[in-house]
């Protein structure tokens, strides 16, 4: 077989049935464990953290505003490599798994961008300034709302799925902009609060409970997802005889 070098679990992933499955034994452990380190990290950030010498507790939206601004850009590359994979291997799950993903990346994005508004008000003295790392998430949320828009727009769900995985893989160049704009121009908006290759400015005190969030909303959001993909897989494979008898019908 030419792809021989995939492993098992990508192949299985084509079966919409085994799709499923794994997914039923997955979102209790995302649930138990993101609920709860949500709570964890949220109470940690907002009440025990160490304000900020220069902004005082208005920074503390950071522990919502960079997690959501985050996965908003990792749901996107999602829905991107899902729609490729789509294209290129023609499975239906990951048309599905693009599809589920769109209008909850659309969420983070707009939840990025209004807790950005209530940070910038306090630090820049607006709601709102036209800079090179704003503007390239309003751009993100622009794609995410024209991948929903053709996907409701397209009858077919084929065409759908190969239309939008276009538009995803095109949106992608967005990415980068986002990520290194603050490195590229002049901008009012902060260096990245983590980098891979170095250690984070901020004490560990104050960027520790960001790392729960983080991982908190992967989480959530993650459950949030499996949830949609389990109602899109039923929804599409309602005649196939092993949806029938888990339905009773």
């Amino acid at each position: 077989m030419a792809s021989s070098w995939l492993p098992r679990w990508f192949y299985q992933l084509a079966s919409p049935r085994w799709c499923y499955s794994i997914t039923g034994k997955l979102i209790p452990w995302f649930a138990a464990i993101g609920g709860l380190l949500f709570v964890i990290g949220l109470v940690w950030g907002l009440a025990f953290a160490p304000s900020d010498y220069q902004q005082g507790n208005s920074f503390r939206i950071i522990y919502l505003h960079v997690p959501t601004a985050i996965l908003a850009q990792s749901f996107y590359m999602l829905m991107a490599i899902a729609g490729a994979i789509g294209l290129i291997w023609k499975m239906k799950v990951a048309d599905m798994v693009a599809k589920s993903v769109a209008p909850l990346g659309a969420a983070l994005a707009v939840l990025a961008l209004a807790t950005g508004a209530i940070w910038g008000k306090p630090t820049w003295g607006s709601w709102w300034v036209w800079d090179a790392r704003l503007t390239s998430m309003l751009v993100l949320l622009f794609l995410y709302l024209g991948v929903m828009a053709l996907n409701s727009a397209i009858e077919s769900e084929t065409t759908a799925a190969k239309s939008t995985a276009v538009l995803a893989l095109v949106g992608l160049v967005n990415i980068p902009i986002i990520k290194y704009s603050v490195e590229w121009w002049n901008t009012l908006h902060q260096p990245a609060t983590f980098k891979i290759t170095e250690k984070p400015a901020m004490p560990a005190e104050m960027w520790m409970p960001l790392l729960v969030m983080v991982i908190a909303l992967y989480l959530v959001f993650g459950l949030a997802m499996m949830l949609r993909l389990r109602n899109e897989i039923l929804t599409r494979e309602r005649r196939a005889g092993w949806v029938k008898e888990l339905l009773g019908s």
